[in-house]
């Protein structure tokens, strides 16, 4: 049976958590106060900023990168060690994003940064930058805006690929073979293109802004929050999910899914909920194991932040009310 850990913080003192995960094997938590919690040897918080915006880990899963409303840009070892990748005085920087061999992009309103091989390269667009994410291959880097998303080839002059759908674009991720690019939007639904010919998917009917999103290993499915289930759409064959139904994993009547994390190696998607509860679903066939149960009327939070470590055998979890642990799946 799964075996739960609690973060030993006070609930007001730790505050909603943006980023829960493993740095390398350590468990780490990032919130919005601007604290890191490593749970190694010992617990450790360590003030790397004045007010977190975004976190994500770096592509090695080594570092932990971070950016905020102090304008820094951090990254943090699963030591403890922090250091600055970057400042802009006076800017709330708002989003990050990994990339391959250490590269690392951010923004902040319609600029942005990357930083790669040790050189800075800027970039600008036309709109505010609402969401950043790098090809698995390659330095290209998809910007999510209004009206769509661009592609630009970081190490070239040439101006950037535009993938139009009117509306707001609030997140971007390429598909793990890199033959797609799917982007949230504020209007809950997602909008995806076929890079191969940009043919255009949509994929819609979600009651809440998807605001989570998961690809499963080899990326043959991809989940979402946004609905009270998980909905998985399939992207196996040549056309992805165009003409096909998605799966509804993990049903809680009408509690909404705050956020999703596939396992690293098995077709499981680990699935969090608005008041407080994680389910772990197998995707093929629905099956389903409680991991955390939910608290009456959300006295917790909802789930705000799930990762697993790099075998699958454990999973991190934070809310959006100043609770956190790792679920032990091998007890």
């Amino acid at each position: 049976m799964p075996s739960i850990a609690p973060l030993d913080v006070d609930a007001e003192e730790l505050g909603h958590v943006e980023w829960a995960g493993f740095v390398g094997r350590t468990p780490a938590f990032a919130t919005v106060g601007g604290q890191v919690h490593l749970l190694a040897d010992r617990h450790r918080a360590i003030a790397v900023h004045d007010g977190l915006l975004a976190a994500c880990l770096s592509g090695d899963g080594v570092t932990l990168l971070t950016c905020g409303e102090d304008g820094r840009v951090c990254g943090l070892s699963a030591e403890g060690e922090a250091s600055e990748l970057y400042h802009a005085p006076g800017k709330w920087i708002d989003r990050i994003a990994a990339g391959p061999d250490g590269a690392v992009a951010f923004s902040w309103g319609r600029k942005g940064m990357v930083i790669a091989g040790g050189e800075e390269k800027p970039f600008e667009c036309a709109r505010t930058v609402e969401g950043l994410a790098f090809a698995p291959k390659g330095m290209r880097l998809a910007i999510a805006r209004y009206d769509g998303v661009e592609l630009r080839w970081i190490n070239t002059a040439n101006p950037p690929q535009f993938l139009e759908w009117k509306g707001a674009h609030t997140g971007v991720t390429f598909s793990p073979d890199g033959r797609y690019v799917v982007s949230t939007m504020q209007e809950n639904a997602l909008h995806g293109w076929r890079l191969a010919d940009n043919r255009h998917m949509r994929m819609t009917g979600y009651p809440a802004k998807v605001q989570s999103v998961s690809w499963s290993v080899k990326g043959k499915w991809l989940a979402t929050a946004g609905a009270p289930a998980a909905v998985t759409w399939p992207f196996s064959g040549k056309d992805g999910p165009m003409g096909r139904a998605p799966k509804e994993l993990g049903a809680m009547g009408m509690v909404l899914v705050t956020r999703v994390a596939c396992h690293p190696a098995e077709a499981v998607v680990a699935i969090g909920y608005e008041d407080g509860m994680v389910l772990a679903v197998r995707i093929e066939d629905g099956k389903e194991a409680i991991l955390r149960r939910g608290e009456a009327q959300g006295r917790g939070g909802a789930i705000s932040a799930l990762g697993w470590d790099p075998d699958g055998k454990r999973l991190a979890y934070g809310t959006s009310g100043g609770e956190a642990g790792i679920v032990d799946l091998t007890g």
